[in-house]
C-alpha cells in the first residue's frame, strides 16, 4: 500500500482479502496445527517487533514529553479499564473464565496495524503520535494481565516462571534499549570522523541486531523503547516494511481461521473491545481538540499481537482463536466504518466564491441637474 493512495474501504477490502487468502492456503494444504509451531510463532513475534519499532519511529518526542501523562495513563488506567469492560460483558453473556481473559488479550491496541493505517490519516500530529505511543506501550501491560489473568484461572502459570520470569523479563527488555542507547552514541560520535555512509551502514546493521534479539527473547518493551532514540535515516523505508509487514499478519491472522471459528462470541468480543476503546478515548484527558478525540476514540485496531496472545491462551483454553480471529476482522471492519465517517463528516466544506458586487453609478442630483438646465446661455 506504501505509495498508493487507497481509501479506507480499499483498505478493508485489501485487509479481508489477505486473511482470506491465509485462510483459502490453510484449508487447502492443511495447515491448521502450523499456529502451534516454532516457525509461526517466530515469525509472528518478528512482525510484531516491527510494528513496535514502527510505532515509536514515528513519534514525535516533543509531542510525546507534553502528553506522557496522558500517555501513562492510557497504557495503565486506560489497558486494565478496557479489559475489565470486556471481560465483564464477556462473562455476563456465556459465564466461563476463559472468555473473560479473552476480553484482555484484545485490551490491546495493534502497534502494527497503527504505524500501517495512519498514514493517510487526518489526525493533527500530536493525537497520531498520542495513538501510536498508547499502542506500542500498551502491549507489555496487556500481555502481563493475560498471562497471569489465565494464571490466575487455572492455578498456575501458563508461561514463565511467575513473578521472577517477569522480573526478569523486565530486566531484559531494560538492557536491550540500554545496549541501544550505547550503539546509537558510539554511532553519533563516529559520525563526527568519518565517512557517513559507513556509519550509515552500521547504524542499520544495529537495529537488524537488536530487533532480531527482541523478536528472539520476546523483549516488547525494549523495542518499544528503542524506537523512540535509535532512528537511522530510513523515513522512505520504513512506511513500506510496515506495510508489507502488516498485509503479511493479515495473511497470518487468515491461517488459524481453518480450524474453526465462532462467529458469534468473536462478533460480541470485537463490539466489546471497539466500544471499550471509545468509552476509553472519551474519558482519557488529553490536550487535544474534539476532532482528535473522535479519532482516538475509534482508533481501536487489533491484529498480530492479539493472535500471538490467542495462541498462548490456545493451550489453556482451546478454542481461544476461533474466538480472537473473527473479533480482529470485526474490528478492523469498525474501524475503517468509522474512519470512514469521520473524514468524510469532519471534512471541511468549500466555500462559494464571494459574488463580485459594483458599486452603484454615482446620478447627478435632479434638482441640480434642473437648475443647471434653468440657466440662460452665457453672453458672447
Amino acid at each position: 500500500m506504501s505509495g498508493l493512495k487507497i481509501g479506507a474501504p480499499g483498505r478493508l477490502l485489501l485487509m479481508t482479502g489477505t486473511a482470506a487468502a491465509g485462510w483459502l492456503v490453510s484449508v487447502t494444504a492443511g495447515l491448521q496445527g502450523v499456529t502451534g509451531s516454532a516457525a509461526y510463532l517466530g515469525i509472528a513475534g518478528t512482525l510484531l517487533v516491527i510494528g513496535l519499532y514502527s510505532s515509536t519511529y514515528g513519534i514525535s518526542t516533543g509531542e510525546l514529553r507534553a502528553g506522557v501523562r496522558t500517555v501513562v495513563l492510557a497504557v495503565t488506567v486506560g489497558v486494565l479499564a478496557k479489559a475489565a469492560l470486556i471481560a465483564g460483558v464477556m462473562y455476563a453473556v456465556y459465564r466461563e473464565p476463559r472468555y473473560a481473559v479473552l476480553g484482555v488479550a484484545v485490551a490491546q491496541i495493534d502497534p502494527l496495524a497503527v504505524a500501517a493505517m495512519s498514514a493517510g490519516s487526518r489526525m493533527s500530529a500530536r493525537a497520531r503520535s498520542l495513538l501510536a505511543a498508547w499502542a506500542a506501550f500498551d502491549d507489555p501491560i496487556t500481555v502481563l494481565l493475560t498471562v497471569y489473568g489465565a494464571a490466575w484461572l487455572i492455578g498456575g502459570p501458563i508461561v514463565g516462571g511467575g513473578a521472577t520470569s517477569a522480573l526478569l523479563g523486565i530486566l531484559q527488555n531494560l538492557a536491550l534499549a540500554a545496549a541501544g542507547l550505547a550503539l546509537w552514541t558510539l554511532l553519533r560520535l563516529l559520525r563526527r570522523r568519518y565517512d557517513g555512509r559507513a556509519v550509515d551502514a552500521g547504524e542499520i546493521l544495529g537495529l537488524v541486531v537488536l530487533l532480531a534479539a527482541a523478536a528472539v527473547l520476546s523483549l516488547a518493551l525494549g523495542v518499544a523503547l528503542l524506537g523512540l532514540f535509535y532512528r537511522p535515516a530510513l523515513d522512505r523505508w520504513v512506511p513500506r516494511i510496515t506495510q508489507a509487514a502488516f498485509l503479511s499478519a493479515c495473511f497470518l491472522v487468515g491461517i488459524p481461521l481453518a480450524a474453526g471459528i465462532e462467529p458469534g462470541a468473536g462478533l460480541l468480543l470485537g463490539l466489546c473491545a471497539f466500544g471499550a476503546q471509545v468509552v476509553a478515548g472519551l474519558v482519557i484527558p488529553a490536550r487535544i481538540g474534539l476532532r482528535d478525540r473522535a479519532y482516538l476514540a475509534a482508533g481501536q485496531q487489533n491484529g498480530i499481537t492479539a493472535i500471538i496472545l490467542a495462541l498462548l491462551l490456545e493451550v489453556a483454553f482451546p478454542g481461544t482463536v476461533g474466538v480472537v480471529a473473527p473479533a480482529i476482522l470485526v474490528v478492523a471492519v469498525l474501524y475503517t466504518a468509522s474512519n470512514a465517517l469521520l473524514d468524510s463528516g469532519l471534512r471541511p466544506r468549500p466555500r462559494p466564491a464571494p459574488a463580485i458586487v459594483r458599486p452603484p453609478r454615482r446620478r447627478r442630483p435632479a434638482a441640480r441637474s434642473a437648475r443647471r438646465s434653468r440657466r440662460p446661455p452665457a453672453k458672447r
